[in-house]
């Protein structure tokens, strides 16, 4: 009887990125993707892709009023997307999450900025028609 040796199980890599470690990264991917999710959010991480600001000034630039405001910055907070900083009474927040501020730029760059605005108007895919289901 022939014993064959069985060798290690390989691990599978994609490009140089072991399957493993490709798959965490997928898992944090979305997370962070879930988090963005939400049109108040991203009209809030929107004005800060730039600059920080603190709380007046978002609530001013956004329109988004207290309570909805502090629950989505709590949020944001939670998620370790944004850190804040005090300046006497005021609240400062910036966007602190590198890969966050990577996928904002990009967005801010696509639908924010001065030149993209009118371009996603035009580029923008119409919404899908409601219909009613009886």
């Amino acid at each position: 009887m022939q014993h064959t040796r069985r060798s290690k199980p390989v691990l599978k890599t994609l490009g140089a990125v072991p399957a493993v470690e490709l798959a965490n990264a997928a898992q944090d991917a979305a997370s962070l993707l879930k988090t963005l999710a939400n049109p108040d959010r991203l009209l809030l991480l929107c004005n800060l892709v730039e600059e920080e600001r603190n709380v007046s000034s978002l609530e001013a630039l956004t329109g988004i009023r207290q309570p909805s405001l502090s629950q989505q910055l709590g949020v944001l907070r939670e998620e370790g997307i944004v850190e804040t900083r005090r300046e006497g009474k005021f609240i400062f927040y910036r966007i602190a999450s590198a890969p966050a501020l990577a996928v904002m730029r990009t967005l801010w760059d696509t639908y924010c900025g001065p030149a993209s605005a009118s371009a996603a108007a035009v580029t923008s895919p119409r919404p899908r028609k409601k219909t009613d289901a009886h």
